[in-house]
């Protein structure tokens, strides 16, 4: 054959070849169709290639597909399914409006639901709850609570009935990652408890991530909460608000520039404080926060964030004792388009924990807290449709203040006091890949890598042998050992450093379009610690860096799930399995005292710590009727071994339950939409009382009744349970009007079950016999609450 034919043979193969494998990208932006509020986590699903996409945090999705045309299909909770066809011959932008379910739009098409792209994502213990069914949920007091919602999450917990914080996997409430706008909240908690730091009214999405933890987050072991406040209305002005028996809350949103910017300002406050004040009761407790946020879109590569939160708990007794606590971020964002493949996201970050107890009859105040100032880059680089990387950069500068005391007046006798600052830097980067590696298989792996400098400047104890607490073998106690000296670090010296590799992997197996099997494994280290022996946080607590003595705790977690859909998406079901187990988690000797302790490290002792279980979530998607079954049945342990053959550590060696021990929990809740006037929602909570150390026995000394004890944990309270209602009515409104309002009735703990926050044991006076006294917080609550929108 002449040289001449042969090489335009080639060039002709070559060219179809280039040509058959010409591909293009289509990104964008999903926002609603009103407002103009970007979406996060809408599914995109491409029909001719079975494959699918998700918005990221701020409602981009960019897929890159062979030249052709394709029928892309988009849902979102809350909101119609939207198909739409797409010609691609060209890199294409395109964005998307979605109509909320209450809109009729004749462009909107319905169709099956697309929980398919779910089902193939190697995503798994993630849960994602809407606003809508947030706010649907029955309340204790009136106020929706976001925190006591995930609370019906299939492996969360709390610590009990007006207690703070929440407990993830058997995890410690510590343990969870809380950020809101990407900046870390220390405290969730207003009133002790009784709320949640977040108002609903002004978030947009939360995602709680149980493990297969991306390597994008890291610095807590148990869980992360995610949440984004709304960015505002881009259109129009709308005010909207609710009155509540001890609260009322009120969010004012609109246009910067129409189109292009917008605002979103909401406040939130008790004042049952002041019905107290007519029955001239000195006593008070109260709280308010403030959420902001500002967006503007620069242009189509570019947008600003602004965004920040500020949050007060004030309790007064006799206005002799004040204490003051709450949160303090603000964040400013800079979205930026490198291209239609490569999302980039730098985050500038400061949050601020701020705690204060102001004592007239002792007369001095106290202040501690902890800082942050948090720089990060993060980039998302979509470079094909089977192929997503995520990577970036993360540093973090803390500056912890253990106390400082001042005195009130020169009479006080007071001598002002400021316990040693501490200050350390932590610094990640972090890989991730997801990879769809055949019509079956899709996984997502990679890593982080955390260093952790403890830094000065700051005096330390010097022990013999190192070893800050001894064990006196006569009495099998442990004792705080006295220091044998002392050696102080400057500004710019480095008191401790740690280096984890933090590795992530996920993969999912789709048996088919409806079912898939799904694994997952992850490292996680934290180096910081709660400085508390309560099972649940309280204000007074204090945060502390990991040193030589205060070890960093470290996780391996192995989970393992099967997930289902039925009948065309109308049902779910996820049942998982898992272990955890954590190296370096921190308990205390007998009789530590840890207020205001400057050499912490004299009362504490590390060990190690463990938990498996199994989680069913069942889900009714769509219909009047909604809701969801959650059961976890979980072992959470902790052991602290003797150090050495003589030593007995705690509870003789022994593996022993923690505080946050749930053999069972049950929750099932329940959405019922009878008309277009009344809606209803109920839930049920059942759960193994939580673990305590009883009296099991008494002797006398000296005329004195000494009380001796079980093993660690070794006892539980009664089983808790209760049952909550609720009742919406939307009045019927003049389509001219635009107030919109509703009416939210409900009652807490219907049938009045007394469930045991704690109890205690004494001798009556008068019977000299012993007796357990039972402590409960709530009874039967109904509660009413005026909600309104203009």
């Amino acid at each position: 054959m002449p040289k001449k034919i042969v090489i335009t043979i080639t060039l002709f193969f070559l060219t179809s070849l280039v040509f058959s494998q010409e591909k293009y990208t289509l990104s964008g932006i999903v926002s609603d169709s009103k407002n103009k509020e970007t979406l996060i986590g809408v599914s995109i699903y491409i029909n001719e290639t079975k494959t699918g996409i998700s918005t990221n945090e701020y409602g981009f999705y960019s897929i890159t597909l062979p030249k052709g045309n394709y029928t892309m299909i988009l849902n979102y909770i809350g909101y119609q399914n939207t198909q739409e066809n797409i010609s691609l011959s060209q890199d294409t932008k395109k964005n998307f409006l979605l109509a909320t379910s209450s809109q009729l739009l004749n462009e909107v098409i319905i169709t099956d639901n697309v929980k398919k792209v779910n089902i193939r994502k190697p995503e798994m213990s993630v849960n994602r709850l809407s606003i809508q069914e947030i706010k649907e949920m029955p309340a204790i007091l009136g106020e929706v609570d976001i925190i006591k919602s995930i609370l019906t999450l299939p492996g969360v917990t709390s610590a009990g009935e007006g207690q703070s914080g929440f407990n993830v996997r058997g995890g410690g409430a510590d343990q969870n990652l809380i950020l809101l706008d990407e900046a870390t909240i220390y405290n969730s908690s207003h009133l002790f408890g009784l709320f949640s730091v977040f108002n609903p009214d002004a978030i947009k999405d939360l995602k709680l991530f149980k493990g297969g933890i991306p390597a994008r987050y890291g610095g807590r072991l148990s869980s992360v909460l995610d949440i984004y406040q709304k960015e505002g209305n881009k259109e129009s002005f709308h005010v909207n608000g609710g009155i509540g028996l001890i609260s009322s809350r009120l969010l004012a949103e609109g246009p910067i520039k129409k189109g292009k910017g917008s605002f979103v300002v909401a406040g939130r406050g008790t004042y049952a404080h002041l019905f107290l004040k007519l029955f001239n009761n000195p006593n008070s407790a109260y709280f308010y926060d403030l959420n902001t946020k500002l967006s503007y879109n620069l242009n189509e590569n570019n947008n600003i964030y602004l965004s920040g939160y500020f949050g007060r708990d004030v309790f007064t007794l006799n206005e002799s004792f004040k204490n003051t606590y709450g949160n303090t971020v603000i964040n400013f964002r800079w979205n930026h388009l490198y291209s239609d493949k490569i999302f980039s996201n730098l985050s500038m970050i400061y949050s601020d924990y701020y705690y204060g107890l102001q004592l007239d009859f002792i007369g001095f105040n106290w202040n501690s807290g902890i800082k942050n100032y948090n720089l990060k880059y993060d980039f998302k680089h979509y470079l094909n449709d089977k192929l997503k990387l995520t990577y970036g950069i993360q540093s973090n500068y803390y500056d912890f203040n253990p106390g400082k005391i001042e005195p009130t007046n020169s009479s006080s006798g007071i001598n002002p006091d400021q316990l040693d600052k501490k200050y350390a830097l932590e610094n990640a980067f972090y890989f991730d890949v997801e990879q769809d590696i055949s019509k079956k298989i899709t996984v997502s792996y990679g890593f982080r890598l955390s260093n952790f400098l403890r830094l000065g400047q700051q005096t330390l104890n010097v022990y013999q042998n190192d070893q800050a607490v001894l064990f006196n073998p006569n009495f099998q106690i442990y004792e705080s050992a006295e220091p044998v000296g002392t050696v102080s670090y400057g500004k710019n010296q480095t008191i401790a450093h740690f280096e984890n590799f933090e590795p992530r992997l996920a993969i999912s197996y789709a048996l088919s379009e409806y079912q898939s099997v799904k694994a997952s494994y992850n490292r996680m280290s934290q180096y910081l610690h709660l400085i508390s022996n309560t099972q649940s946080p309280t204000p007074l607590d204090v945060w502390a860096p990991s040193d030589n003595f205060l070890k960093p705790q470290l996780l391996d977690q192995w989970a393992l799930g099967y997930f289902q859909n039925f009948k065309e998406d109308e049902y779910s079901l996820e049942v998982e399995t898992f272990y955890k187990k954590i190296k370096n988690r921190v308990d205390y000797i007998d009789g530590a005292n840890l207020i205001a302790n400057e050499a912490i490290e004299r009362v504490i002792l590390n060990g190690k710590a463990r938990a498996f279980g199994l989680e069913v979530y069942f889900r009714k998607n769509t219909g009047r009727f909604t809701g969801w079954l959650s059961y976890t049945l979980s072992r959470t342990e902790q052991q602290v071994a003797g150090r050495t053959p003589i030593e007995s550590g705690i509870n003789n060696g022994d593996w022993y339950k923690t505080g946050f021990d749930k053999t069972h929990n049950l929750v099932l809740v329940s959405s019922y939409k009878l008309n277009e006037k009344w809606r209803f929602g109920g839930t049920f909570t059942l759960q193994t009382g939580q673990p305590v150390t009883f009296p099991n026995g008494q002797y006398l000394y000296e005329d004195i009744t000494v009380p001796s004890y079980s093993t660690r944990n070794e006892n539980n309270l009664p089983t808790y349970h209760r049952i909550d209602i609720s009742a919406t009515l939307t009045p019927r409104k003049n389509k001219n009007r635009k107030w919109n309002s509703e009416w939210v009735f409900g009652i807490y703990n219907l049938y009045n079950r007394q469930n045991a926050a704690s109890i205690t044991f004494r001798q009556n006076d008068e019977t000299s016999r012993n007796e357990a006294l039972r402590l409960s917080i709530f009874g039967m609550v109904p509660s009413a609450t005026y909600n309104f929108k203009f």
